[in-house]
């Protein structure tokens, strides 16, 4: 019989051979791949030799107990879901192999319904964690910061070591140098990174509405609201909010978030109550906020507030020497959304763009670069970039 790839393997731990032989006829007949292991030794083996989609340990076993072996599996094949066996079954093992990292938990001999309804629960639990991970992978690489300037390596060093605190963090630079980015990049190596990341741009919200989209209303408190609206801040709980271009916010807003800041609670627009708010703020603003605070537009309490760590994001005309891998990587981003090959690009055409002036930063190269590729032949070439270029 050939094997199917798509087939869930899944490995019996027992030393039992009874037991493995009716576990393994139950499951092959419902299409599992299945390897048996005679001990702990022997499944902790096959463990660093193949891929499990799953495995079901019995608890008491010679030389090494189901418990020893999760707690090495754990290191080994965190991903991998066990789901322990055991004759002598009570509510501290139960406990006890939950704690330590197991899927679920089944007396000897388990009830045929809820073992295949165990195993196939483990499998999804597996998969959406497969599936979770290779979508961060995905996202992280999305937002990679690319180049190797020194600029750049002075702003990753700076994300790595503030991450992991809960240090409110205000990021600064000129439109389109990458400030969303580095907001992005210190949510992701934080602590919080499990929970949610809301954005909330000030600048494009009106000003009589910031209040309500931050901090959320009550229904009937104002003429359109017509139900309860949860804010930002309740939506971020557990996570990181992000300001972006914080410098445009209402003085009336500034006072709520600096309030929001010091006590750790808000209160939604025509409520009374007191919420509390566990949330990381990042900001970011082009503005030159010491000027704001000095011109009375910006308040110095809340700029102090916001500003625990400064990152200052540089423009793109500070690290020119990032451009060619800045190029490439666009290049190959949009080939996957042409869904075609990657187009090549002469030294010359990069050389050239490497002398532009970038006042729209990396924003602006991109839109260059997807030009460049609907415009440019099958290798852009230094002609292409003198006419394309610019509009």
């Amino acid at each position: 019989m050939l094997r199917d790839s798509a087939m869930p393997r899944i490995l019996i731990i027992d030393d039992e051979k009874a037991i493995r032989a009716a576990l393994r006829d139950i499951l092959s007949y419902e299409s599992y791949e299945v390897d048996e292991a005679e001990d702990g030794e022997a499944g902790l083996k096959a463990l660093q030799n193949t891929k499990y989609d799953a495995v079901l340990c019995d608890i008491k076993m010679p030389r090494l107990d189901g418990i020893e072996v999760l707690e090495r599996a754990a290191i080994l094949v965190p991903d991998v879901p066990f789901i322990m066996l055991s004759a002598h079954g009570s509510i501290d093992s139960a406990v006890d192999a939950t704690k330590k990292g197991a899927f679920d938990f089944l007396q000897k001999p388990p009830d045929l319904n809820r073992l295949l309804v165990t195993v196939r629960n483990a499998l999804d639990r597996q998969k959406l964690v497969v599936e979770n991970k290779t979508i961060k992978r995905k996202i992280s690489k999305k937002f990679e910061m690319i180049g190797a300037s020194p600029a750049l390596e002075t702003v990753r060093k700076q994300i790595d070591k503030v991450a992991p605190t809960d240090a409110r963090v205000l990021v600064t630079g000129p439109n389109g140098a990458g400030k969303e980015m580095v907001a992005r990049l210190i949510h992701e190596k934080s602590n919080r990174a499990d929970g949610p990341l809301i954005e909330v741009n000030c600048a494009a919200i009106p000003s009589e509405l910031i209040e309500s989209e931050l901090f959320g209303h009550e229904k009937g408190s104002f003429t359109s609201a017509i139900k309860q609206k949860l804010g930002k801040f309740e939506q971020a709980h557990g996570g990181t909010l992000f300001l972006d271009e914080i410098g445009d916010m209402s003085l009336s807003a500034q006072a709520k978030v600096l309030r929001a800041l010091q006590e750790h609670k808000i209160t939604r627009v025509g409520g009374e109550k007191e919420i509390s708010v566990d949330v990381r703020v990042v900001a970011a603003t082009n503005k030159d906020l010491l000027k704001e605070v000095e011109a009375r537009t910006f308040r110095e309490d809340l700029y102090h507030r916001l500003g625990v760590i400064l990152i200052h994001v540089p423009p793109l005309n500070d690290r020119r020497d990032d451009i060619p891998a800045l190029v490439e990587k666009f290049l190959g981003d949009l080939a996957g959304e042409y869904g075609s090959k990657p187009k090549r690009i002469s030294r010359g055409a990069l050389d050239y763009l490497k002398g532009l002036d970038w006042r729209g930063n990396i924003r602006e190269l991109r839109n260059v670069v997807e030009r460049l590729v609907i415009m440019g032949g099958d290798e852009i070439s230094e002609e292409d970039a003198r006419l394309f270029a610019r509009k």
